[in-house]
């Protein structure tokens, strides 16, 4: 926008590198799990997003085909697509990155171990897939309705599909997500390849460091549960006028949902609006229907904010005084497409004089030890408490009767996960902290398990614990030296 008055999409795209690089950028994706600020690992209801597995050749020259097509004329259309879905070699690489996947089972029960384990009844249950998609006869199943306690009180609601569902899924996606992939901003970095969290994180810090220091914090409210189904297959038939694919995903956006009740009893619920979280295909669709968003604001406005978006987590970072006029537009643009904030939880911070947090990272201008300022960044109380709370709920009294090795092995596994996502450069402080707790609880656990009345911290030293049960030790020195 040049005027000042309204967001404007960009006709552009940011430049995600040559085409050839392609070739690795879709065949390698980052986790699709839930950032640490609200970690809770359960099994149940993870979604198939993309992962690090490898791509058939074939399918791999499809992708970049595609990419290449769509990369070159911004406005093609693709018509022929369906036929791509029922290859064999795209049907059989879906198949690998859902059973890689894992994931809770749909409303029929069906299990991924059940159709993994007997090799010949996988290859059936693939050829009626198959032989259901060439002769237009399948149906999504109903959705089932999980619903996952979030760290703040509130409640996330996913829809788990049927393996089988989740497989076709797969195999649209694979041919969807190179096309949507040219269009897409480069300040989008949630469930793309090669994108990550840690990108979006430097991304907020360089904003900063440039002098954009105002920042609107916006928290959009329930995204994917109110995503309108008509504004957003409107979106994707801007790029795709195959009408079954269309149609296909058309039938999952209003496949109905089936709810548990605290009885057991079971009910049907139509689908209205959103993508359920859990669905294969859901990330992909949620980013398309904010695309326009990161374009409107990145490449649209004169005044040059950056909008930088993890699915549908977002900041906008702009000059000192133009961020109540970007909330305000915002606000407006997301009631135009269906959407609405978060009143409660959007922000409008000066960051020179308070923190913010995104992605479970905490955000700040602090000064060095040379004098000059700099941006803080770290995990957030948030996401520490949560981490503390996972590690209590297995170092606790009524774990007391397993083996230590095995306790301990299944510490390091949350360890090694949540240092892995907040090791950036100005992590020793929290890291440090870390590990005297992490020492205190596994010193308390094995107390209780020996019945020890005195004497559990000559018995057990830090350096014990470390270096004798292998409690793995968060990483400081390295940033101690370098921050």
């Amino acid at each position: 926008m040049k005027n000042g008055r309204d967001f404007r999409g960009g006709t552009e795209v940011g430049d995600l590198g040559s085409s050839d690089d392609l070739r690795d950028k879709i065949t390698r994706g980052e986790r699709s799990e839930v950032a640490y600020s609200e970690s809770g690992n359960s099994g149940e209801g993870q979604g198939d997003g993309s992962q690090e597995l490898p791509t058939l050749d074939k399918v791999r020259k499809l992708q970049l085909t595609l990419y290449r097509k769509a990369r070159s004329d911004k406005r093609y259309r693709f018509w022929s697509l369906y036929g791509e879905v029922l290859r064999a070699d795209v049907l059989e690489t879906a198949w690998q990155r859902v059973a890689a996947n894992g994931g809770a089972a749909g409303v029929d029960g069906e299990t991924i171990e059940a159709v993994a384990l007997n090799p010949e009844r996988k290859a059936i249950w693939m050829e009626e897939i198959r032989k259901e998609l060439r002769s237009k006869t399948y149906r999504p199943s109903p959705m089932r309705r999980v619903v996952i306690p979030k760290a703040n009180g509130g409640e996330r609601l996913l829809g788990i599909p049927t393996v089988k569902d989740r497989m076709v899924q797969m195999a649209v996606y694979l041919v969807l997500m190179p096309i949507f992939e040219a269009d897409f901003h480069p300040r989008s970095f949630g469930f793309r390849p090669r994108r990550s969290a840690h990108q979006a994180v430097e991304a907020i810090r360089e904003s900063l460091r440039i002098g954009k220091t105002e920042v609107v914090d916006a928290d959009l409210s329930k995204y994917f549960d109110t995503i309108p189904h008509r504004e957003l297959l409107r979106q994707v038939a801007k790029r795709v006028s195959d009408g079954m694919i269309l149609k296909l995903i058309k039938r999952w956006l209003r496949a109905p949902i089936m709810e548990e009740d605290n009885e057991g009893g079971k009910r049907m619920k139509a689908n209205k609006a959103g993508t359920p979280q859990g669905g294969v295909i859901s990330p992909l669709l949620a980013n398309i229907h904010l695309n326009p968003l990161d374009h409107a604001v990145n490449e649209g406005c004169g005044e040059k904010p950056r909008l930088i978006r993890y699915a549908d987590d977002l900041v906008i970072i702009c000059r000192s005084g133009e961020g109540m006029g970007f909330r305000e537009r915002l606000n407006r643009w997301l009631q135009a497409k269906g959407l609405k904030l978060n009143e409660s939880k959007t922000r409008l911070v000066n960051s020179r004089r308070e923190s913010f947090s995104f992605l479970g990272f905490t955000f700040r201008w602090q000064r060095s030890r040379k004098g000059t300022y700099y941006v803080h960044t770290e995990a957030s109380s948030k996401s520490c408490q949560a981490f503390r709370d996972q590690i209590r709920s297995i170092l606790n009294r009524t774990t007391t009767w397993r083996r230590t090795p095995d306790i301990v092995h299944e510490v390091n596994q949350k360890i090694q996960g949540w240092s892995n996502y907040f090791v950036l450069a100005n992590h020793h402080r929290r890291f440090r902290k870390t590990n005297y707790f992490l020492a205190h609880r596994l010193r308390q656990w094995l107390w209780r398990k020996h019945g020890n009345r005195s004497g559990k911290y000559e018995k057990w030293p830090d350096e014990l614990l470390f270096e004798k049960y292998k409690l793995y030790k968060l990483p400081t020195y390295f940033a101690e030296r370098s921050g």
